[in-house]
């Protein structure tokens, strides 16, 4: 399908006037019956019919709204929610198959809920708190699950944590972020305040001056291009051993002498002995490079 929809192609009740009056206008859309859903769903894939898919998203502003009210307690503005909420409305209006027998207000559940989501994780303290699945599930379910406005006990959090299937500590750390107040950077009273403002400590230890940081990024990068050039010249059973014993991926573990050998069917004292062979060869071409 080659037509994007956006939001300039639907002319949809604004919500940069009253938030109540944009509500109201988007009440009135009539809703759709099921015929009538497939029936624009398939002209709008078959043929690109534009004015088909428009209203499968007018019909559906009022979902949208429903759920953007679910986040108004990360204190974003209820407009921008809702404005996020229809770019996932109308995702989902573009990859909607009538054919499937599933009603689009289900399927387009997920597309809202991810752009609020993304929308909320990006701006929520302009701080990005929540990176991993886990964390991201955390962040909003959290909220929702503690009993009362009081600190979490310890029976709480196992209990949330089981429940979520994160870590107890992960946990603690997120209701300690979630419930921080923000700090203004620069003091806005007296000069008393100003003392003890962060931005009177919280410079960098060890800052350097800009010549300096950029001397330091291209030596990095001249030691970069040596490893390189140096893995380069080793040959490719050496090279994978090198890479896989010592250049691994953060997160990833490092290969075993034995995990080394049973792949190449030769002894650990084999590989250990190739791999002192090749960092010695790679030393030899560093050195040279200088």
């Amino acid at each position: 399908m080659s037509h994007a929809l956006t939001l300039t192609q639907f002319p949809v009740p604004s919500t940069a006037g009253s938030i109540e009056a944009y509500i109201q206008a988007a009440n009135r859309v009539p809703m759709l019956t099921e015929t009538e859903e497939q029936i624009l769903a398939r002209r709008f894939r078959q043929d690109e019919d534009l004015a088909a898919a428009r209203r499968l998203v007018l019909s559906h502003l009022r979902l949208v709204i429903a759920v953007a009210r679910g986040y108004l307690g990360y204190g974003l503005p209820h407009a921008d929610l809702i404005q996020e909420g229809n770019i996932g409305l109308m995702k989902a209006v573009k990859r909607f198959d009538p054919d499937r027998g599933v009603r689009l207000v289900s399927f387009a559940m997920h597309w809202i809920k991810a752009e609020i989501h993304e929308y909320i994780l990006k701006n929520w303290r302009l701080v990005k708190i929540a990176t991993t699945k886990a964390q991201r599930k955390l962040f909003f379910n959290l909220r929702s699950m503690k009993q009362s406005f009081a600190t979490l006990g310890p029976d709480e959090v196992n209990a949330i944590a089981r429940k979520l299937g994160v870590k107890p500590e992960e946990v603690v750390e997120m209701e300690t972020r979630m419930t921080g107040g923000d700090v203004a950077l620069e003091p806005s009273g007296d000069e008393e305040e100003e003392r003890f403002a962060p931005i009177a400590y919280l410079a960098a230890e060890g800052s350097v001056e800009p010549s300096m940081q950029l001397e330091r990024k291209e030596y990095d990068r001249l030691q970069d291009e040596g490893l390189h050039s140096a893995l380069a010249a080793l040959d490719d059973r050496s090279r994978t051993i090198v890479q896989r014993r010592w250049l691994v991926e953060e997160g990833e573990e490092a290969a075993t002498l034995h995990e080394l050998a049973a792949e190449y069917g030769v002894s650990a004292e084999r590989i250990r002995q190739i791999e002192a062979k090749a960092m010695q060869k790679m030393r030899g071409a560093l050195v040279a490079q200088r």
